[in-house]
């Protein structure tokens, strides 16, 4: 089974440490590839990083098509996913969508920890897309009385947050950037924490096992 991560940026460090995530977690006799998408810009935080990142990574998909059994695309906010879907007959999953699933079926309620505040109505809108907003405890991002402290330090003490103030009961990491943090935070708070490059993995390479897709009937055309 070979698997194809699109990181949806151009930063290869980022694209380094989801490898890095992907390959502490497979086995030994699945091959997992992260490849940036060209063109791209460095972030995705705003609706115009996204279009300036979608030529990009339809073309990895299309490049790739006889190469891989499926692909993930490394961005909480699932970038194009519905398209990606639509042009490949391979599964194709989101990190946001696979992590924000599989914490709804680990606790009553979870939250999201975004990076930024300008990212909360982005996932609050795919939160409902998902139809996940009855189990949604909150989305929260750092606040400014934290911006002396390490990223990491910063995103514990928000999801310390969440579970005191809005009564979570799984956290959700809100960007491939944290990937890495899950099991540390975990530790600390006593409550599942989910990195979305893994909680894809897990349905990606699930879908490829049971050798199924995208079905094409209707929502999606058949490429």
């Amino acid at each position: 089974m070979k698997i194809l991560i699109i990181n949806p940026n151009s930063d290869l460090n980022m694209t380094k440490a989801i490898q890095e995530t992907a390959d502490a977690f497979v086995d030994t006799d699945l091959k997992v590839f992260c490849k940036p998408t060209h063109g791209a810009p460095n972030f995705i935080e705003t609706y115009e990083d996204q279009v300036k990142a979608a030529s990009g990574m339809m073309q990895l998909v299309r490049d790739n098509e006889d190469e891989f059994d499926g692909y993930i695309i490394a961005c909480h906010c699932d970038p194009y996913l519905d398209v990606m879907k639509e042009i490949t007959d391979k599964p194709v999953v989101g990190i946001g969508e696979a992590s924000m699933k599989i914490a709804s079926m680990l606790g009553h309620s979870f939250s999201v920890i975004s990076m930024t505040e300008q990212s909360i109505p982005n996932k609050e809108a795919l939160i409902r897309k998902y139809h996940l907003q009855d189990v949604l405890a909150s989305v929260r991002a750092p606040e400014v009385e934290y911006k002396n402290l390490s990223d990491e330090e910063k995103y514990l003490e928000t999801a310390k947050q969440a579970i005191k103030e809005d009564k979570a009961e799984v956290i959700v990491l809100g960007c491939a950037g944290m990937t890495g943090l899950d099991k540390r935070l975990e530790k600390k708070l006593g409550v599942p924490v989910l990195d979305g490059v893994v909680c894809a993995l897990i349905i990606l390479i699930g879908l490829v096992k049971y050798q199924v897709s995208t079905s094409k009937i209707r929502r999606y055309k058949s490429s």
